[in-house]
């Protein structure tokens, strides 16, 4: 990529037709879309792109996931999470205080009626995610960055066997493709798994990246083929007139005609003083252990029923990732949560893992109370663009968040895309 810019000041002719705040995952496939739509782009994030949550995800394609994180189970789940520091889901108890307000939204929202409207939601996304990134990466010449082979999910005890039925019938009945697997059919399928592994369903409507981090270059790398530019800098606030969009950065004053704020987990205080009303965005803090020796251990992402984390097989090694922690932004990571991983691996193959320079790495998830995104056009005369709150999805949904996105300038309805109606950021007035 080319050395970032500095931002136009307010003093100079608008430096773009859009800035576009936040390099990750749906920002650079947002900037991508927008300058082929003939738009000049500016990309601002404080870091390089692609060293937020994109860097480091679990880089599966989750379209079957279409349930919200809020359902039943997660009342059972709460006095673990307060008192397990390395179970799955984690809620640090300093951080309860601030968290509690969120959590009430999102026990509010497994109510029938919004569970379901939340469902619908993410289905309608994830049907059409993996179809806009075969074409997205397509378009580029990168096709070879994704694998679109399906995923597993396997369990170990026959007494899991109607839980992972249970499974099946729910996703069956959302129209998510899944074929029951025996026991032969997966270590056919995987041979090197233990013996112990009962059985398992196949999601051939998935896939996994090969390197999540150079999917986001690559991406960067078109936009700015396209003309459009990248600036390292920090964002401090977001005002919207109807004169245009001031934003006040590390670097200075900048005023463009339009922003669209795709800064994930930090996106809510840039919106809410755009707004002027509060977001209910929190953050979901995942982990991952990368283990470079362990390139070729498995074929596609294997997700375990009872030990909930996920397997993936990347170009630079075996990525173990899938745990969730609500800490904030501000406390450092927990990286024995990330080791935990590794522990929980065991047993699940044949010939231990090799843990030799393993690295770990923790990143911020955008999180809001019923699983959505926001994606929507805000403010005066719409100058405030909005793609945030993708939670663990940001992989998964950023090809049609940004074809999505595109249609905002294009101002047309496709009807082959789904509607933005429910993600609208006035869902949560």
């Amino acid at each position: 990529m080319a050395s970032a810019t500095t931002p136009t000041t307010t003093t100079d002719r608008p430096a773009a037709d859009i800035a576009v705040i936040g390099a990750g995952i749906v920002g650079a496939a947002c900037a991508l879309e927008l300058a082929r739509a003939g738009m000049k782009v500016l990309v601002l994030d404080r870091q390089a792109p692609g060293l937020g949550a994109s860097y480091g995800n679990a880089g599966h394609m989750a379209t079957e996931q279409v349930f919200p994180i809020a359902d039943a189970g997660l009342l059972k789940r709460i006095p673990g999470m307060l008192l397990d520091p390395l179970g799955p889901l984690r809620l640090d108890w300093r951080y309860l205080p601030r968290a509690m307000p969120w959590f009430v939204k999102l026990l509010w929202n497994m109510r029938q009626a919004p569970y379901q409207a939340s469902t619908a939601g993410l289905r309608a996304l994830n049907e059409a995610s993996l179809p806009a990134w075969q074409a997205l990466l397509d378009s580029i010449g990168r096709r070879e960055l994704l694998k679109d082979e399906g995923s597993l999910l396997i369990h170990e005890r026959s007494v899991t066997t109607e839980a992972l039925e249970a499974v099946a019938r729910r996703m069956q009945a959302q129209g998510v493709p899944v074929e029951r697997l025996s026991r032969q059919a997966v270590l056919s399928q995987v041979p090197a798994l233990t013996e112990k592994v009962q059985g398992g369903l196949f999601f051939p409507a998935t896939g996994h990246v090969s390197d999540p981090h150079q999917v986001v270059l690559a991406l960067c790398e078109a936009a700015e083929r396209q003309g459009v530019r990248f600036s390292t800098c920090k964002v401090a606030s977001v005002r919207a007139s109807e004169e245009g969009v001031r934003l006040e950065t590390s670097e200075g004053a900048l005023t463009v005609p339009r922003v669209l704020v795709a800064a994930g987990a930090h996106s809510a205080p840039l919106v809410e003083g755009a707004c002027r009303k509060p977001v209910p965005l929190d953050t979901e803090r995942g982990y991952h252990l990368m283990l470079p020796r362990e390139v070729e251990r498995l074929p596609v992402a294997i997700t375990s029923l009872e030990r909930r984390f996920i397997m993936t097989p990347m170009a630079e090694g075996l990525r173990l990732a899938g745990t969730v922690e609500f800490a904030g932004l501000q406390r450092p990571p927990n990286m024995q949560r990330a080791w935990q991983l590794e522990r929980l691996a065991q047993g699940l193959f044949r010939r231990p893992l090799n843990t030799e320079d393993a690295t770990s790495w923790m990143g911020f998830r955008p999180s809001l109370p019923d699983s959505l995104p926001v994606i929507d056009r805000i403010g005066p005369q719409g100058r405030v663009w909005l793609a945030f709150g993708h939670h663990h999805l940001g992989l998964t949904q950023a090809a049609i968040t940004a074809r999505l996105v595109r249609h905002f300038h294009d101002d047309t309805i496709d009807s082959a895309l789904p509607s933005l109606v429910p993600y609208r950021l006035g869902r949560f007035a």
